[in-house]
């Protein structure tokens, strides 16, 4: 299949009639700088790397000290609860710490119990009265049936250490501690901290970072996932960990750091954010004069561009995600499943599930949930898309809707322009309210990863984006064009569902006629299948046109390639610290520092005198792309920085895309930096 081109998914339109210019995206990680902007609209740094003193650390209760008691009266109460058989399992098992020996690895299972509130009553007996055990809940023998598993709180300041064998030589699953009582009440229970990565994507670093707490994944929340190939910076919670145990990572992690950090009550949902500051360096531009590039830029602040869903909505693989959401959509199952396998060749000719398993790389999370099921169920496709975490599968049905969005756009700036708006069109009503506008899941996508990227994705860390309900949305009429109350920038245009309205000119027949041609119906669905019907889904509405809020541009010349041309949040606090060697050190006096002299100690990290980035590059395995990068020493070449904020739907790619009138596919600009 050939690669796909902006057009295939409706890209196809330019609002500014200036020539374009060359210009590489992305030649350098710091050349795509992405820093979150929360919903006060503060713009999210990485500014401390160091953990606040914490009264929670000297105050976790020393599990020793409640030891060595026989606990007869709470055994008795267990008793009257969960019964002889239970309580005398209780009482053994007390008894076994009691004696000193190391029950760290071991744990008792309760009799199964299929009513919840009298598992529910058994967690509660033991958060209340027996604070040094923990419960969760397991699934029992029998089909149906769960068991309440207790064991010592491990977690817990003890005295004893944590296991002294490694998880995988068990055979049971991680405890869920999610529910003990061992956090200080004085302390919220989330503990916020800033992310900053590099090449990596949000959910490969946070697993990570999991990893080395020894937490599950889910226990992290966040308001968005952010671009990989970039640098980044991004709010983040995690439940119930100490700033000091995160801190002392930074000695560990590449290309990762943490910082900020302080607890909250509440952790991070996806959509909480009102969007995302970018700093972008097009390096190697050229134009057939200096005059073009600064007539650009300066339209691209004063018009904007149009609010395109980008490239990487639709993913990078052999078939679109709106081809795999339109069979979804159709009720295709077997064609779905095939479309998202890209390796089904080996399992075709070998009908070996094991070994193409064995074959996927972890972030084919999709590949290896359909045939994990199909393993289980073969034949059952239906069951297989299913097995795929909800985040994921629902990718799909809302890229369709993007792509018909993206049609729609163009269709309005061809027939209609992007100066006024006309009869028919959609606008947020500002006669009933004053709207802050935000977007619903099917809008939210600021990802510039592969849509198979999706390593260690977890279905319980993916939370639905709250709707907004009752949005005030009108159809223009003809006193509403008199009274000039709506301008160009206050058009919308609708995503397909059950409780939008479409604009009742002839840009609205362009979503049925081209939905037609994939045979779909956007009003009838085609299957019993809800999470897979767009009459199940509630729609949601988009600006057409987006200008970037504080905008602001400048030509830069360099001659080294290697050299960065923006500042990471990274870059600033290593900046600071060498600033104050130089004013500390009296050895020093007034004289700089060699570029790779000193040392310098930023988080537990040794850091030269050389530029931090080079560091987390050569970290990263960026020499390569140094070498490449690098170019004659005595040429000298052109830069364009811009800097600029976007609501959290926005695609930056755009915005470049409006400047150089070229495509913003990976594998044209990697050909550019070829």
């Amino acid at each position: 299949m050939k690669t796909m081109d902006e057009s295939d998914v409706g890209i196809s339109c330019y609002i500014s009639n200036l020539p374009g210019f060359r210009g590489i995206l992305k030649q350098r990680y710091s050349d795509f700088i992405v820093n979150e902007v929360d919903l006060d609209e503060n713009v999210v740094h990485l500014t401390l790397l160091e953990a606040p003193k914490e009264c929670s650390e000297n105050k976790d209760v020393n599990i020793s000290d409640q030891l060595n008691r026989s606990y007869v009266t709470e055994i008795e109460s267990f008793r009257s609860l969960a019964g002889n058989s239970d309580a005398d399992k209780l009482k053994a098992f007390i008894d076994e710490l009691n004696s000193g020996a190391d029950v760290s690895d071991e744990s008792i299972v309760l009799s199964p119990s299929s009513d919840k509130s009298h598992r529910t009553a058994i967690h509660n007996f033991f958060k209340e009265r027996l604070k040094f055990l923990v419960t969760d809940t397991i699934d029992g023998v029998e089909d149906q049936s769960k068991c309440v598993r207790v064991r010592l709180n491990n977690d817990r300041n003890n005295g004893r250490g944590r296991s002294s064998r490694k998880r995988k030589d068990r055979d049971d699953k991680r405890y869920d501690s999610r529910g003990s009582d061992s956090w200080p009440g004085h302390l919220g229970k989330f503990l916020r901290f800033h992310l900053f990565k590099e090449n990596k994507d949000t959910q490969e670093a946070l697993n990570v970072i999991a990893k080395m707490l020894g937490v599950q994944l889910r226990s992290f929340g966040f308001a968005g996932t952010k671009d990989k190939r970039a640098v980044s910076t991004q709010r983040v919670t995690v439940f119930k960990q100490q700033a000091s145990k995160l801190a002392a990572l930074n000695k560990r992690l590449i290309g990762i750091k943490v910082g900020d950090f302080c607890h909250v009550k509440e952790g991070l949902l996806l959509g909480q954010l009102y969007g995302n500051r970018f700093t972008i360096t097009l390096r190697g531009v050229s134009a057939e004069s200096e005059d073009i590039i600064k007539a650009s830029a300066v339209a691209l602040g004063k018009h904007g561009f149009i609010n395109y869903f980008g490239l990487q909505r639709f993913g990078s693989s052999s078939v679109p995600t709106h081809l795999i959401g339109a069979a979804l959509l159709r009720g295709e199952w077997k064609a779905a499943k095939n479309a998202i396998s890209t390796v089904r060749e080996y399992y075709k000719e070998s009908g070996d599930i094991d070994g193409t398993l064995r074959q996927l790389p972890r972030y084919l999370v999709a590949e290896k949930a359909i045939l994990q099921c199909l393993k289980r169920s073969p034949g059952n496709y239906l069951q297989a898309l299913k097995a795929i975490p909800r985040t994921l599968r629902m990718m799909y049905v809302h890229s369709y809707q993007s792509y018909l969005w993206n049609h729609a756009a163009s269709m309005r700036v061809q027939k209609h322009g992007f100066d006024q708006v006309v009869l028919g069109d959609l606008v947020y009503s500002k006669e009933e309210y004053k709207v802050k506008e935000s977007f619903v899941a099917e809008c939210e996508d600021v990802n510039d990863n592969n849509m198979d990227d999706y390593s260690n994705l977890d279905e319980i860390s993916e939370t639905d984006l709250p709707e907004e309900r009752n949005i005030p949305v009108k159809v223009i009429n003809e006193e509403d064009l008199k009274s000039g109350t709506y301008a160009i920038d206050d058009v919308l245009l609708p995503l397909p569902g059950s409780r939008v309205i479409y604009p009742s000119n002839d840009i609205g027949e362009v979503y049925c006629d081209l939905a037609q041609k994939d045979d779909i119906s956007l009003t009838e669905t085609a299957h019993k299948i809800k999470e897979f019907s767009i009459t199940n889904m509630t729609g949601a509405y988009r600006r057409v046109f987006q200008k970037p809020k504080d905008f602001e541009w400048e030509l830069l010349s360099y001659t080294d390639g290697t050299i960065p041309l923006a500042e990471t949040d990274f870059d600033v606090i290593a900046n600071s610290v060498k600033s104050k060697v130089r004013e500390e050190d009296p050895t020093n006096g007034s004289k700089e520092l060699p570029a790779d002299s000193s040392a310098i100690s930023v988080g537990g990290d040794m850091l030269s005198g050389k530029v931090c980035e080079e560091k987390i590059n050569n970290e990263a395995g960026m020499q390569s792309e140094k070498s490449q990068s690098g170019g004659n020493a005595e040429e000298s070449q052109m830069a364009l920085k811009l800097s600029f904020t976007l609501p959290a739907s926005c695609y930056a790619t755009m915005a470049v895309r409006e400047l150089l009138k070229t495509s913003t596919s990976v594998a044209f600009h990697k050909s550019l930096n070829d």
